[in-house]
């Protein structure tokens, strides 16, 4: 087996332990381990450098933090060109290319090029960078919600308007956090994403995504894709994400209980604060109208007048414009600045829980191998232990013909009667005998039936050689299953931790953004 070479893609000084010096039966699953070193897959190298730091990727524009030699296409230098680059969609429109319905597409400007994506391409996206990379925080993206219904339903063209411009935007943000993800960032499908050279299409069915796995639990957790994977994967078992755990890690448990908590925060009153944002634009439409038309009937009303009592009115219309304006500005800078962060971590909050399970699994995996392989050992050890007494069952009864033990019982003449035709021939049989006299018209039938038990009889023997030999195949292919199984659950361990600390970092960098903000939105209107 190869060994099980430590590059961990968020540290540089983790405690290595090799493959070929550990044992499948004592391993430390809390080590942080990494992926061999033949983890490219269709990713654009880096070099290594002696520090990477992280930085917090949150809603502001931050400088990348990868160092790279080598590009594996245009969109990948751009990326890693060290400018501060920013993705941009500068557009939805409505289209029917290539559909016999209409649907929204949006436009894509990354540097020079520009790449044209309707939802559900956004949602194939991330749905094959969840398969591709199991072991890292995958940004969400808007949920669909009624789009569809801008399609079906023109009349509701000006209320969808927003929710398009709402989901434009938070489809930039997802495009930028993959961007300055220091994993992500690297990835070719990414890249071809962002260039618009190639039909989605043709990028889904070409490696590397036609090669993903159905099931990412029976593949390698570096790279699942890896057309080299051992077969022993397909030992290793499939757990639900509610089996429980032997010896759980308590480090995972915290992060489980953080999570609930955070999560049970965002979608208490949060959630409701977000509600009342997205709401409140309905009812600020009408106030809107409102304002405009008394500030319209005051500027006409002005004109009709002269003097003091003029400049008095005109200053009244001009006030109230300037409140519409202020307040759909305060509306629009609290739902973009306040309202949609807290709406994206409440998702965020759901994927790590979906990335804690992952990991449970990968340890549940690792602790039903080792049970199967101690069963497996146990097996063959009653296996060994029959073969051991019929051996000596067998020399006993070879040493008492050796002495001159007599086949016949004591006592009884070797012409006491006839033989039967062929009894000295017939070996041992549980069954019947054919040639035993009987009644007439059943000769036939116990000849049958003598048949069908030599047929069905089977020879202990044999039977027990070859479970000793199935047996010590199934536990050779165990001890792989569970070396691998080890090695998965290290790295697992490893860099969902690393990608966790790499994320509670851009969460506090986001939520101080987000508290600074509103303060000064209103700084800005007590000014105007």
């Amino acid at each position: 087996m190869e060994a099980f070479e430590d590059d961990n893609p968020f540290e540089n000084d983790v405690d290595r332990l090799s493959s070929e010096t550990s044992s499948t039966s004592k391993v430390n699953i809390s080590a942080p381990a990494s992926p061999p070193s033949n983890t490219a897959r269709h990713t654009s190298p880096t070099t290594n450098h002696p520090t990477r730091p992280l930085p917090s990727p949150g809603t502001s524009k931050q400088s990348h933090p990868l160092y790279k030699s080598d590009f594996c296409c245009n969109r990948d230098r751009w990326l890693h060109s060290g400018d501060d680059v920013e993705i941009v969609i500068s557009d939805a429109q409505k289209t029917t290319v290539n559909s016999a319905t209409p649907y929204i597409t949006y436009v894509i400007h990354a540097g020079t090029a520009e790449a044209r994506h309707r939802y559900s391409e956004f949602e194939s996206l991330r749905s094959n960078l969840v398969k591709l990379y199991p072991t890292l925080i995958i940004p969400p993206i808007p949920s669909k919600q009624s789009i569809s219904e801008y399609a079906t339903k023109p009349a509701k063209a000006k209320e969808d308007a927003a929710m398009i411009a709402r989901r434009k935007r938070m489809l930039q943000t997802f495009l930028n956090r993959i961007a300055r993800h220091p994993i992500l960032s690297n990835e070719h499908v990414f890249h071809r994403f962002l260039d618009g050279e190639v039909s989605w299409t043709e990028v889904l069915h070409s490696p590397p995504l036609s090669l993903v796995p159905k099931n990412v639990l029976k593949a390698p957790s570096h790279n699942p894709i890896d057309p080299t994977a051992s077969s022993a994967y397909q030992a290793l078992p499939n757990p639900s994400a509610t089996h429980p755990l032997r010896h759980p890690d308590q480090r995972f448990i915290d992060s489980e209980m953080f999570t609930n908590k955070f999560a049970s925060h965002l979608s208490g009153p949060m959630e409701k604060f977000w509600d009342i944002l997205l709401t409140a634009p309905e009812h600020d439409v009408e106030s809107a109208q409102d304002y405009s038309e008394l500030g319209a009937v005051l500027n006409g009303f002005s004109l009709n007048e002269s003097g003091a009592l003029a400049s008095a009115i005109e200053k009244m219309g001009q006030a109230t414009d300037s409140t519409y304006m202020s307040t759909t500005r305060l509306l629009q800078e609290l739902e973009q600045n306040w309202a949609e962060p807290l709406h994206e971590y409440t998702q965020f909050a759901s994927i790590i829980k979906k990335l804690l399970a992952y990991r449970h699994q990968k340890h549940v995996q690792y602790e039903m191998t080792q049970d199967s392989l101690e069963n497996k050992r146990e097996l063959l050890e009653d296996y060994e232990k029959s073969e051991r007494e019929a051996k000596r069952i067998e020399e006993a009864l070879a040493r008492g013909r050796v002495n001159g033990i007599s086949p016949h019982p004591e006592g009884q003449e070797e012409n006491e009667g006839p033989e039967e035709p062929g009894s000295a021939y017939l070996p041992p049989h549980p069954g019947p005998n054919p040639y035993r006299r009987r009644a007439p018209g059943m000769a036939f039938l116990n000849a049958l039936s003598y048949t069908l038990h030599g047929m069905m009889d089977v020879d202990p023997e044999t039977a027990r050689r070859n479970g000793i030999s199935k047996t010590r195949e199934n536990i050779s292919q165990l001890e792989d299953a569970l070396h691998l199984a080890a090695q998965d659950l290290k790295y697992s361990s490893s860099t969902i931790q690393a990608d966790l600390d790499r994320f509670q970092r851009q969460k506090v960098a986001d939520l101080r953004e987000m508290t600074i903000k509103p303060g000064n939105v209103a700084s800005s209107q007590k000014r105007n």
